[in-house]
């Protein structure tokens, strides 16, 4: 009997749980209900426009894609166009796969000051994607920036501010978001955390990417670079280890000279933002000196100091979106379940599952386990009938579907010229197909 599936997104983590079961159950029927025309989620819209050999995961994606029984059903909004009851009763198992857009928020004053973002706006106006795409977040002749957070995505929005167009010529840059950093031409970007060098999230390739700018000269703030790795953290661990080559990557740092590069990039280190200082648009950050206790944590001395800046990007984790009828717990953000389990013949895989955490290439074997723990729970039922009954629904609804072989057309679009030129616009992207 054949399996009947529905995955709600069809980013990286649907596509990993749909590929567990495939290889195992290959006569398995999967359609990824997504709410955009186009498909991969956060490969398309969260990894940064310079990664293109990240984005290079894509053509496998595409490969699957086109394998039998699998069906992109695009332009569709769950809890709108339909409902998650609707799938439960029509599939034998529901997949919610919808990551994680809604930035988390900091809770202190000034927080909706204009020229105040959280990273996934910004990041997705960056990206072109169509929720996003008339933010401006960019106040004209900006000279200074604050990015709050010590992980990779601040560094990303860092480097894109202070990166010229010759440095992007490769990328998928949106030209309305060229235009924006060069009109601000901003000389100062502050990127500031709660904890120490030793603490930071950064991970080593892309902290390293921030010493090769042609531009732009990282410099340590608020803290020395220790010798060694403080005892609080175990090296015999691989996040020990890794911890060990972002110290050296930092002492490299502090050797290199600035050989005419006119931007700045000012990694403040143990400062914790306290307030936004402004009466209409932000004016500066207000925060407080922090100091580690033994176990590393970081911990208030009740100096407080500022910096200004004409745009802050508080880059400091994200939520899930909740869906109705289904458990949600709005103070972690995420689903509640039990390895995938949310209730009945309904589960979750990625961020929605286990929080903002870990890379592309860590949903794999997340959303594998979840796959089988999917294939020991579900039996087909021949009473279910799948795509059959959805698409029926939908047309019932008029709703507008898009299929892969439409996201292939937005493509070709899309690549007329050398560099991607992403179509921002559902519209746009509906008039093409």
């Amino acid at each position: 009997m054949t399996l009947k599936i529905a995955v709600i997104g069809a980013g990286p983590s649907g596509i990993y749980v749909a590929e567990g079961i495939k290889k195992k159950l290959p006569d398995t029927m999967v359609d990824f209900i997504e709410r955009l025309p186009t498909p991969f989620g956060l490969v398309r819209f969260g990894v940064a426009p310079d990664h293109q050999g990240t984005k290079k995961v894509i053509n496998q994606y595409e490969k699957f894609f086109d394998q039998d029984g699998i069906r992109l059903i695009g332009n569709v909004e769950v809890g709108k166009d339909i409902s998650v009851q609707d799938l439960q009763e029509h599939y034998d198992a529901v997949v919610i796969a919808n990551g994680a857009r809604e930035d988390k928020r900091l809770g202190i004053p000034g927080e909706d000051l204009d020229g105040v973002y959280g990273s996934a706006a910004f990041v997705s106006w960056y990206n072109s994607h169509p929720d996003y795409k008339d933010l401006s977040p960019i106040p004209e002749h900006a000279k200074s920036a604050i990015v709050i957070g010590n992980g990779n995505v601040a560094i990303d929005v860092a480097r894109i501010l202070v990166k010229s167009a010759e440095e992007m010529s490769d990328s998928d840059l949106a030209d309305y978001t060229r235009a924006a950093i060069d009109k601000a031409s901003i000389s100062d970007v502050v990127i500031a955390g709660r904890r120490g060098p030793a603490e930071a999230s950064f991970t080593p390739p892309e902290l390293r990417e921030l010493g090769k700018l042609e531009h732009a000269l990282p410099v340590i703030e608020g803290a020395v670079i220790p010798d060694e790795l403080p005892s609080h953290i175990d090296t015999s661990q691989p996040a020990g280890r890794i911890k060990g080559k972002v110290l050296d990557i930092f002492r490299s740092f502090t050797e290199m000279e600035r050989d005419g590069k006119d931007k700045t990039i000012h990694l403040q280190f143990l400062a914790s933002p306290t307030a936004f200082l402004g009466e209409e648009k932000v004016e500066a950050v207000q925060f407080e000196r922090m100091e580690l206790n033994e176990d590393g944590k970081p911990t208030g001395t009740g100096e407080l100091f500022d910096i200004p800046a004409d745009l802050v990007v508080s880059a400091i984790g994200y939520y899930s979106q909740p869906l109705a009828g289904v458990p949600f717990d709005e103070k972690l953000g995420r689903y509640p379940n039990e390895e995938g389990l949310i209730q009945d013949n309904l589960y979750v895989v990625g961020w929605g599952k286990r929080g903002p955490s870990g890379t592309i290439p860590t949903n794999r074997p997340c959303s594998f386990k979840t796959s089988q723990i999917i294939m020991d729970q579900i039996t087909a039922n021949p009473a279910k009938q799948g795509g059959q009954a959805i698409d029926k629904l939908l047309a019932e609804k008029g709703c507008k579907v898009t299929t892969f072989a439409d996201w292939k057309a937005i493509d070709a679009a899309e690549t007329k010229t050398e560099a991607r030129q992403k179509i921002a616009s559902v519209d746009e992207m509906l008039a093409i197909i």
